[in-house]
């Protein structure tokens, strides 16, 4: 024996049926006459073999059954209706609003040209992004992503879909002419001696968690110096006035170190603390112009384009124009 079907359009009467409340309510939101409605509904019970709905004079109300078979209407429909919007989407260039958030240094020097040409490629888009410090509740402040230099970890992470969008480190660098006057540490231990900036990210400002990127060891280096700041680009500055020994992102330095105004000191050591991460909230279908937005910045981002063949310390910098 073949089991009854049922049609979307069977679904469809049924939730009209529940929503209005009687056979005519519903024929008018469809736009017939309430005898095709109430002969569509006898039709389904007989082939269903069960009744759906309780006839009064002055109202229709679901059966248990028909109650039953309502609230999984709901979410077979909803499962049409994004089945169709997907179908929908992979014909026609993406359009509507992206609203995003970063943080202010990689944001401006990176995310922002790379979303500029992301844009032109789908002109249908609007992009909208917001520079913080601060990662926001992007659920309640309506952002659809993040674009974030450290994976979120602790209670908040389960609030979050993340996916890593590159690798990034943090590395020890000087101006040469600092160099010069104070010498170039050979060893992790010779940093006690010099003079190190550092920025009160946090309450162990004055500790690097260094990594041998051969041999993957960690150390924790006590480090001190007579400047300090909540500023990365301030104490960037710093280090390249020849004030000190800094840690600092390979992205955010990328353009100094090319130049020569800027070299890495004791290369083999880097913080590996700092990738870069898409960053969404939890949702149970992503829209086709986030997923694209982050295959492109993930393709973008995939080659590293901060991490040149920067100079150590002890090879010549490049020399400067003449003026």
């Amino acid at each position: 024996m073949t089991a009854p079907r049922l049609d979307r359009p069977d679904l469809e009467l049924l939730l009209a049926i529940r929503e209005h409340g009687s056979l005519s309510g519903a024929a008018a939101a469809a736009d017939v006459v309430p005898s095709v409605v109430t002969k569509r509904l006898a039709a389904l019970e007989a082939r269903l073999g069960l009744q759906l709905f309780q006839r009064t004079t002055r109202r229709v109300v679901p059966t248990a059954d028909g109650e039953a078979l309502c609230d999984r209407a709901v979410g077979l429909l909803a499962g049409f209706g994004q089945l169709e919007a997907e179908l929908q989407e992979r014909h026609r260039d993406p359009v509507g609003r992206l609203r995003l958030a970063a943080t202010f240094g990689f944001g401006r020097l990176w995310l922002g040209p790379a979303l500029a040409d992301f844009q032109a490629l789908h002109p249908g888009l609007e992009i909208q992004l917001q520079l913080t410090e601060q990662l926001p509740d992007l659920a309640v402040e309506g952002y659809d992503g993040a674009v974030w230099l450290w994976s979120v970890r602790g209670a908040r992470a389960g609030e979050w879909t993340g996916r890593r969008l590159a690798r990034n480190q943090r590395v020890l660098v000087a101006a040469p002419d600092y160099l010069r006057r104070r010498g170039t540490p050979a060893t992790l231990d010779d940093l006690a001696g010099h003079d190190c900036l550092v920025v009160r990210e946090d309450e162990r400002f004055d500790t690097w968690r260094l990594t041998h990127l051969r041999d993957k060891v960690e150390q924790r280096v006590r480090v001190s110096g007579r400047l300090s700041g909540n500023s990365g680009e301030l104490v960037r500055d710093w280090c390249l006035a020849g004030r000190g020994i800094m840690l600092r992102s390979l992205w955010d330095i990328a353009a100094p170190l090319a130049r020569g105004e800027l070299v890495r000191v004791l290369p083999a050591w880097a913080m590996l603390d700092a990738d870069i991460h898409w960053l969404a909230p939890h949702s149970s279908s992503t829209p086709r112009r986030i997923r694209l937005l982050v295959d492109f910045l993930a393709e973008r981002f995939r080659a590293e384009p901060w991490k040149l063949s920067a100079p150590s310390a002890g090879a010549r910098p490049a020399p400067r124009p003449r003026r």
